[in-house]
């Protein structure tokens, strides 16, 4: 149960061994479905999502396949967050041929790379490279200048 931005929300997982795709899908170990009830000013929705995974209860019971899909989510938000406000991603009105992939494969490598940069965040990250240009052309390969 979780409390916050306004809202209440309950995750209830309940997880399974027995599954009968285990012939089409190799190392298939149990299922599970998760419902969530959110209530946000009085207003209650209900969603209920399943999922599959390859370990086994000994390894991953209920509680922690809980734990997982939500620190799943919490790196995905956190992703999400930096192609979306940090670099911008979602204002980009590139939408014709193979360039919104190669755009979203060039964000993806500046998110690797800035990975590299000693500073707290994304936008730090940023901010700082604009200041030692010198490192940013070390960090994509481009030789030093004489």
């Amino acid at each position: 149960m979780d409390k916050g931005h306004g809202r209440i929300e309950k995750r209830t997982l309940r997880a399974t061994p027995i599954v009968t795709a285990h012939d089409r899908w190799k190392g298939l170990k149990q299922g599970f479905r998760m419902t969530r009830t959110r209530t946000t000013n009085g207003a209650t929705t209900v969603e209920v999502v399943h999922g599959i995974t390859s370990l086994p209860p000994e390894r991953a019971d209920a509680r922690a396949l809980l734990d997982w899909v939500r620190s799943h989510w919490h790196i995905e938000n956190q992703l999400h967050y930096v192609r979306d406000v940090t670099l911008r991603e979602d204002a980009c009105r590139v939408r014709k041929g193979a360039a919104p992939q190669v755009l979203a494969a060039l964000r993806n490598a500046a998110i690797h790379l800035l990975g590299n940069v000693p500073a707290r965040s994304t936008p730090e990250a940023l901010e700082w490279l604009q200041l030692h240009p010198e490192y940013a052309h070390k960090l994509i390969g481009i030789p030093q200048s004489e």
